[in-house]
């Protein structure tokens, strides 16, 4: 893919106005990024959010936003079930792509989506904004530098009360519903981040009167000991810290891990150190995906399409064990 020169702002073009949409344009301050086209499927709405947010283009269609040749990355903000349809329709435009989480509905979809912008070279990335947080790389770091030794364990939950309602998108099969795909995806890439692909999955879970996976626990097990336990759910609010134990100390992720404000490490010999970072919303992976394009990257290395799909394909079987199917998956 051809480099964006430094110096312009990166034109992106939104496809969706709704709440994660107007999270991301508030952000796109960072680094030298502009918001310049919006489309929903209704036009006012679209006109609305660009007004909202400084756009000099909205459409009610998708299309004009991805065939516009000012448009130098396509964000798709739409619900899960039209992620691979219209991320297809971008690559093929030869547009990059960044895509709301879950990329897909499924590790098939992905798969599809991410080998079409491989040929077509083109950037693609889905957006699992954790995984850019400063305080996340930090983690990273001191595992990898051995501070708490070999992990064993790592434990994250990601859970909120959600009052049933079939019409509700986390309730709606036939809208990708279900606890997995919209929450989920935050403690297993966590726990990817830390121990990374398991050898086994064993999953414990409720169903909604929908169908939908109402609240599931998960075990992954690895051939060196370690183990994750990660949890999801739409009924009941949890605290939402995350931990990593390894066999020299622990580090806390405090005190939501998916945005995280400070790191708790304990050593083993009793020390206890705070390493304070600030809640970044979305800027840190907007310039990461800015640094992307200008160096004309396919993928970032900080959400790689091997992981991407890997923890699909980890959603699929927790959803074939708890009998979860979507109609539109095909």
């Amino acid at each position: 893919m051809s480099h964006i020169a430094t110096g312009r702002p990166v034109r992106w073009g939104f496809l969706g106005a709704g709440g994660i949409a107007a999270s991301i344009a508030a952000d796109l301050h960072h680094g030298n990024n502009m918001l310049y086209a919006v489309a929903a499927r209704d036009a006012d709405r679209a006109a609305a959010f660009a007004a909202r947010f400084g756009a000099s283009h909205s459409h009610g269609n998708y299309r004009a936003v991805i065939e516009d040749p000012d448009v130098d990355i396509v964000y798709i903000a739409t619900t899960h079930p039209f992620h691979r349809e219209q991320a297809l329709m971008a690559i093929d435009a030869g547009k990059p792509v960044l895509i709301e989480k879950p990329l897909t509905l499924n590790a098939a979809h992905a798969r599809e989506v991410l080998t079409a912008a491989r040929d077509k070279g083109v950037f693609a990335m889905e957006a699992v904004w954790m995984r850019a947080h400063p305080l996340i790389l930090t983690a990273r770091t001191m595992v990898s530098n051995g501070v708490i030794g070999d992990v064993v364990a790592v434990h994250a939950d990601f859970s909120i009360e959600l009052d049933f309602d079939p019409k509700h998108r986390l309730y709606d099969l036939a809208n990708g519903g279900g606890a997995l795909l919209d929450l989920g995806v935050y403690p297993m890439n966590f726990a990817w981040l830390f121990l990374g692909r398991p050898d086994t999955q064993q999953v414990l879970g409720s169903l909604s009167p929908t169908g939908s996976d109402a609240s599931v626990a998960m075990q992954w097990g690895y051939a060196s000991g370690a183990t994750a336990q990660l949890r999801c759910a739409t009924t009941a609010w949890t605290p939402g810290r995350a931990t990593i134990a390894g066999t020299a100390g622990s580090i806390s992720v405090e005190p939501w891990f998916v945005n995280p404000e400070r790191l708790v490490v304990t050593t083993n010999e009793g020390g206890e150190s705070r390493i304070e970072g600030e809640e970044t919303a979305y800027g840190p992976q907007i310039e990461e995906v800015e640094r992307c394009l200008r160096e004309g990257l396919l993928e970032s290395p900080l959400a790689p399409h091997a992981d991407t799909i890997a923890i699909l394909e980890q959603i699929d079987q927790a959803r074939a064990d708890l009998g979860v199917r979507y109609p539109t998956e095909g």
